[in-house]
């Protein structure tokens, strides 16, 4: 039996992957600029004390500088540890210098492990995409952490998807199990939904 929307999102995810690698250094330092303003100035309007966020692989969208900047703040920053199970640990890390890889090879922070259930006192949440689209609704990279993870939750705060500025489009492809946001941070802006 064929899944065409499944298929649809693992060939685009084949492309954006393509296009990322592509990208030039001089892109890649000019967006990373922009987003960490944008980052930078949504965390200081909500007030955020307390976050989750990711480390950023190489060619997805910076966030480390930002990152930064928060553990300069004081910001409590929780990073996803991925289990095997699809479900995701968190980590508090205030040493960015230490990471390890994780079940899938990006980079995950060294740090004191907590449950699943730590997410549940943040109050921003900070996701990678591969696309979203004009709606909200995110297309992730496949496995369905963050799309487990946001369903899952009682009382979910803002949560914003971080892409490049094409990766922001009309419609993306998805399914019943797929998990909408509350705004996406490209380099050009802020866009809440």
């Amino acid at each position: 039996m064929t899944d065409p929307v499944g298929d649809a999102k693992r060939v685009l995810r084949k492309e954006l992957r393509s296009r990322r690698r592509a990208m030039t250094e001089s892109e890649g330092v000019s967006a990373t600029e922009a987003l960490t303003t944008h980052l930078v100035g949504l965390a200081s309007e909500l007030g955020v004390s307390s976050m989750a966020a990711y480390l950023s692989a190489i060619n997805e969208p910076n966030t480390r500088p930002f990152l930064n900047w928060a553990n300069e703040q004081g910001i409590r920053v929780l990073f996803p540890i991925t289990r095997a199970d699809g479900l995701l640990d968190w980590a508090v890390s205030t040493d960015f210098e230490s990471e390890t890889e994780g079940l899938f090879g990006l980079p995950e922070p060294v740090g004191e492990i907590l449950s699943p259930m730590a997410i549940n006192d943040v109050d921003l949440i900070i996701v990678p995409a591969a696309q979203i689209d004009h709606s909200g609704m995110r297309m992730g990279w496949g496995k369905g952490y963050f799309d487990k993870t946001l369903g899952s939750m009682a009382r979910r705060p803002p949560v914003y998807a971080v892409v490049f500025d094409s990766e922001y489009v009309e419609s993306v492809p998805s399914e019943r199990h797929d998990q909408p946001v509350d705004g996406v941070v490209t380099p050009l802006a802020v866009h809440r939904f």
